[in-house]
């Protein structure tokens, strides 16, 4: 009777033991994907979210910048990572867009919406129209009434072709009448920079990315493209107003690798969850001008299918743009 008792305490220690070792998470630093340059919207919410974070965890958080192909390389890179919890993806609205421009053009994508996991909405803001300030467009009346806006002449930069900044610009051209070229930069920081040294004269820029820059007097915000006007910046009209039924939103969504055990996905929501109501997280915010509208996994689940099916129809109305650098 004694050899049995033992044998079955040594059989449910032998049983538990492996199932301590996996709830052990996070037991080492853990990477927080961002698939475009420092300075855009994607790295101004990573960068105190990740240090948030780490106050939860007790494990550092580091964010890899891995930029390139509109975000591609990065979303592709952490969506076949492997799904141990430990490499976490950062993306805007594009992480829909890309998967629908390879079924466009035929080719193999670089990876598909269901190899990711959805685990928070972080925020959600329509991006802005802005011009360089030294141009003399003051409404979008103005621009869209430019001989020039029409004749293939200007030139506005976005964060990537097909990326969250260039979608609503080809949006707007096809209500508006506007034809321009289109300059395609590695990120929203280097699209920027693109206006403010008059390499292009305007993009589609997230606000909090534009505030700095607005209250310098170095550009100047046409409109927007959210359903209601925005409380920083309460003179900025919507695109609905001005007479264009779009609205269209960057938004920023955390994600992990799929197949991700559905334990370490609950620990990473909580710890997210708490990471969000951070005071250090909510004042970086405040200050970049970027809202914090969170999701769980849940919402954010249905947020993001219906946003995403919404996309695809915009991608193929826009058809093959094909980037001529």
């Amino acid at each position: 009777m004694l050899r049995s008792f033992v044998a079955a305490v040594v059989l449910a220690f032998a049983v538990i033991a492996p199932a301590q070792a996996q709830e052990a998470y996070p037991n080492r630093p853990i990477t927080l994907v961002v698939p475009f340059p420092p300075g855009g919207i994607a790295d101004i919410t990573a960068r105190p979210l990740a240090a948030a974070l780490e106050k939860v965890l007790k494990q550092p958080v580091t964010v890899q910048n891995k930029q390139g192909a509109a975000g591609a390389v990065g979303m592709a890179a952490a969506a076949t990572a492997k799904p141990d919890g430990y490499t976490l993806l950062i993306a805007l609205v594009s992480v829909s867009v890309i998967p629908e421009v390879d079924k466009l053009f035929g080719r193999p994508p670089a990876y598909t919406r269901d190899q990711l996991v959805g685990i928070a909405r972080l925020n959600a803001d329509p991006p802005m129209l802005v011009v360089n300030a030294e141009y003399p467009w003051k409404t979008l009346k103005d621009l869209v009434s430019d001989p020039k806006a029409k004749s293939g002449e200007l030139i506005y930069s976005s964060s990537g072709i097909y990326g969250a900044s260039h979608v609503p610009m080809e949006m707007l051209m096809q209500l508006s009448g506007l034809k321009m070229r289109h300059l395609p930069t590695t990120g929203g920081a280097p699209a920027m920079t693109a206006v403010l040294g008059k390499h292009a004269a305007m993009w589609n820029s997230p606000p909090g990315v534009a505030a700095p820059h607005l209250a310098s007097g170095k550009i100047r915000a046409l409109a927007h493209y959210g359903a209601k006007r925005l409380a920083e910046f309460p003179d900025v009209p919507t695109m609905k107003e001005l007479g264009y039924d779009i609205e269209y939103y960057l938004w920023t969504g955390l994600f992990a690798p799929k197949g991700v055990p559905e334990p370490i996905l609950k620990i990473i929501g909580a710890a997210v969850a708490k990471a969000v109501e951070d005071s250090d997280f909510k004042a970086a915010m405040t200050k970049a001008k970027v809202p914090i509208a969170y999701q769980d996994a849940a919402e954010f689940k249905a947020w993001w299918d219906k946003d995403a099916a919404m996309l695809a129809e915009v991608v193929k109305k826009i058809g093959k743009v094909e980037d001529k650098k």
